[in-house]
């Protein structure tokens, strides 16, 4: 018998001071088997640092051709294609051909920058890529405090995310290892 996915929901209070965007969003997620807390984690944050009315959560972990977060346009245009994680080059490669701006957000420390540093020479004629990595230690510390409800207050300022919720208040401070051109 094939194991379920664990249903996650997250009500986010976002204030982003960058980007001028303040809003509350409720979100469903579906944890996949093979999917890890940290991996849960760090997808919130990338919708939290890329919050839109518009942006979706998708099921990338069974639909390999879509991304984990997208923005599309009304007309159906893929604007923001948003993987978590470490993506093969190829997916990337394949991402920037159909959407106008990809971020990849790393999350695993160390492995993450040797992944980047591996697909770096296949990608960089990507104009319209970026690769912006959370912070290994504080992705754990957050998957720690993660509950099948939860409620976040997240504040951007300066390109650093404060989440605050009963667990205390965790700053995130993105690393830019690759800017759009």
């Amino acid at each position: 018998m094939a194991l379920k996915s664990t249903v996650f929901k997250f009500q986010l209070q976002i204030a982003d001071m960058d980007r001028h965007y303040y809003a509350d969003h409720a979100l469903t997620l579906a944890r996949h088997p093979s999917e890890t807390d940290q991996r849960l984690v760090a997808r919130v944050l990338a919708f939290a640092r890329q919050a839109d009315e518009r942006l979706a959560m998708t099921s990338a972990l069974c639909e390999p051709d879509e991304p984990d977060l997208c923005l599309a346009s009304l007309d159906g245009r893929i604007e923001h294609w948003i993987d978590v994680g470490q993506p093969e080059a190829r997916r990337i490669i394949k991402a920037a051909g159909r959407a106008d701006r990809v971020t990849v957000h790393p999350y695993a420390g160390s492995s993450s920058l040797l992944w980047w540093q591996g697909a770096q020479r296949e990608l960089t004629r990507l104009r319209k890529l970026e690769v912006i990595a959370f912070p290994e230690a504080e992705v754990k510390a957050l998957a720690a405090t993660v509950a099948r409800t939860t409620a976040w207050q997240v504040m951007v300022q300066d390109g650093v995310l404060m989440v605050s919720g009963d667990h205390g208040c965790v700053s995130v401070e993105p690393d830019t290892w690759r800017a759009i051109a």
